[in-house]
């Protein structure tokens, strides 16, 4: 069984963690790939002969059975787009904040690593939202498509059909469309619901909108949700992920489920209800504590 490291040396406090997974490697004799810029940062990822270095992410991955993302869900954001036509197994490290999809904890290396290769752990599958332009762009989301407005202390005007349909025509800060993945995300910071990651979903959730009374809505992700901008390009941005796009023509997005997803490695002892009762601190009096 062949590994890859994924990590951000400069965002994240990944030292240690990757230390151990290399340790580790050379102690079981796996064959580890990491890119070459890991060494400036981090002498131990050229230590022993199991280490071997490659000019990009995507050489690395491509050579291996399964990745090991260090750092918060940002970095996994960034390992699923790297891998999600290729179904290799992710498991995810936690060095950031929450981590909601990096749920393993540092001190959990070595066990969740000799999980892995006595193959004692479940896959969580997470589908990809999928946007195509006017301009027939199409791009891939894990947590989130955003519609938010550019430069101007101004809402912004949004149309949404659904299959077809008009839902609304959204005046607001902006609007989200969320995977079950993301319902964790942004949404939840805008007031969306939680979705349970493997419902066929997508959240539309608008962001401080005029109208009090307009609330999310859940609707079945295999039917296409259309978003039109009524203003120019220019006052509106469009991002998956965090990433921001351009586009010159007016708005016009077609957002549904998407073929491609990403394969999560979860411990025996781990499920979603429980990742949700630790990040979110379910049922915590701080008085006794």
């Amino acid at each position: 069984m062949k590994f890859c490291v994924i990590a951000n040396p400069e965002k994240y406090s990944v030292q240690d963690p990757l230390n151990r997974v290399v340790e580790w490697c050379s102690h079981h004799r796996k064959t580890l790939f990491a890119v070459e810029h890991l060494k400036h940062y981090l002498p131990k990822v050229t230590a022993g002969k199991f280490v071997t270095l490659t000019d990009d992410e995507k050489s690395a991955i491509e050579q291996s059975d399964v990745i090991v993302a260090i750092g918060g869900d940002g970095t996994m954001l960034h390992t699923a787009h790297l891998v999600k036509e290729k179904g290799i197994p992710v498991l995810g490290i936690n060095t950031g904040k929450l981590g909601f999809m990096a749920n393993i904890q540092p001190e959990r290396i070595e066990e969740a690593l000799d999980s892995v290769i006595k193959n004692n752990y479940f896959i969580d599958r997470r589908f990809m939202l999928k946007a195509k332009t006017s301009e027939n762009n199409v791009y891939y989301a894990l947590n989130e498509f955003l519609f938010s407005k550019k430069d101007s202390s101004s809402m912004i005007t949004l149309e949404v059909d659904y299959d077809g349909q008009l839902i609304n025509h959204y005046w607001a800060d902006g609007l989200i469309v969320s995977s079950p993945t993301g319902s964790t995300a942004y949404n939840l910071s805008a007031g969306g619901p939680i979705v349970q990651p493997h419902t066929s979903v997508m959240v539309v959730t608008p962001i401080n909108p005029h109208t009090l009374t307009t609330r999310p809505l859940v609707l079945t992700s295999d039917k296409i949700l259309t978003v039109k901008g009524s203003e120019t390009s220019e006052k509106i941005l469009f991002s998956y992920d965090g990433i921001i796009l351009p586009h010159n023509s007016e708005l016009d997005v077609e957002i549904t489920q998407s073929e491609f997803s990403v394969n999560l490695i979860q411990l025996p002892d781990q499920n979603y209800f429980e990742t949700l009762r630790t990040k979110l601190m379910w049922g915590l009096d701080k008085r006794k504590m």
